[in-house]
């Protein structure tokens, strides 16, 4: 397949960069089952790349939680504190960020979190997080005005590059369906890299595959190879 060269690159952050998901369905569950509920799959994927109210919105409407999403947002909070600190960077994320950066291929984190959300996961990773030029995070970004699968987040990240790139000419990492969606909403490539349980219909508009950020080629989208 021939891949269109790009100029900029944007990365989703958790579940791609951060294996913070298995955090997420730790803290849901938790929550959940403290009254009688369950948290499964089937829900955790519904929710993949939505901010975080939407995602206590949903599950308190699907599991007939007898709390408001924002008690069951408070609840998560108090667990996030105890989780976020420790979460470990995704293979292959250090290694791919670090060697865009240093090519100066101008890179941007598009991200659902909040900003003390991504605060508190990077807070072990903040060198890597400092090699970005600029992090959009949908949940505490006035301009941002939907989340994915809406493509605002992505669209905004781009117009914020010094040299505000046409979508086209930008590659965006993903792990989300939801991601890939906005992705194509916002007229980009997008390179998916999903959770192994997700089905392979649903990847079918992504532009390229992959089982880990491991296996990224830059050179295929007119990037500068990595060094042997």
């Amino acid at each position: 397949m021939q891949y269109k060269n790009v100029t900029h690159v944007l990365f989703d952050l958790d579940g791609l960069l951060l294996d913070s998901e298995i955090l997420y369905t730790e803290t849901f569950t938790t929550v959940c089952a403290k009254y009688g509920k369950t948290f499964t799959w089937e829900i955790k994927a519904s929710l993949l790349g939505f901010q975080g109210h939407e995602c206590a919105e949903k599950i308190v409407k699907e599991l007939d939680l007898p709390i408001t999403k924002d008690e069951f947002q408070k609840e998560c909070c108090e667990l996030y504190e105890v989780l976020f600190p420790n979460v470990q960077l995704m293979p292959g994320a250090r290694r791919l960020v670090e060697h865009l950066y240093k090519k100066g291929v101008p890179i941007a984190l598009a991200t659902s979190s909040n900003k003390d959300s991504v605060d508190k996961k990077m807070k072990n990773h903040s060198d890597l997080l400092g090699m970005f030029h600029h992090l959009t995070m949908g949940s505490s970004d006035p301009e941002v005005t939907k989340g994915k699968p809406d493509p605002a987040i992505f669209l905004v990240c781009a117009s914020r590059f010094p040299d505000k790139p046409k979508p086209e000419d930008c590659l965006v990492f993903e792990d989300a369906v939801n991601g890939i969606k906005a992705a194509n909403a916002a007229n980009m490539q997008v390179v998916a890299v999903p959770d192994p349980r997700i089905d392979p219909e649903q990847l079918k508009t992504a532009t390229l595959v992959l089982e880990s950020l491991d296996q990224f080629k830059p050179e295929l989208f007119g990037l500068p190879a990595f060094d042997n």
